[in-house]
């Protein structure tokens, strides 16, 4: 549960080691039933930028992963803002031969429990 930014940056902490272990269903557990998700690479894989409800996440994320060799994250720094519940996770990410600078915005629920609402954005290569 996110309340604080210290909540916020143990969350995106324990986020960027479950992508570096490949571990998507930990990172799941933490999405709700009815989201939705944004994301370029879902577009490529998918042929939809737009991901709704966590069974349709599952999918996109189990066939990226699949198409992956290796993945790596590091945590640059995470935001957390409190009113609108949203945290912005800024990251490096190694994806097979691919070094890429990302950055994650998650919207919780009212409880900061679940994200509701996701959208990926990937930079320039490193």
């Amino acid at each position: 549960m996110i309340r604080t930014a210290e909540d916020a940056v143990r969350f995106a902490q324990e986020w960027v080691a479950a992508w570096s272990r490949r571990d998507y269903e930990s990172v799941l557990t933490h999405y709700a039933e009815e989201l939705v998700f944004m994301s370029p690479k879902a577009h490529q894989i998918t042929g939809h930028g737009r991901v709704e409800g966590k069974a349709a996440l599952r999918s996109y994320w189990q066939q990226a992963v699949a198409r992956i060799p290796s993945i790596q994250f590091t945590l640059d720094r995470a935001i957390w803002e409190e009113a609108t519940r949203t945290l912005v996770v800024v990251y490096f990410t190694v994806l097979g031969d691919a070094r890429l600078r990302a950055c994650e915005i998650m919207r919780f629920d009212e409880a900061g429990e679940y994200v509701v609402a996701g959208e990926a954005f990937y930079g320039a290569p490193f």
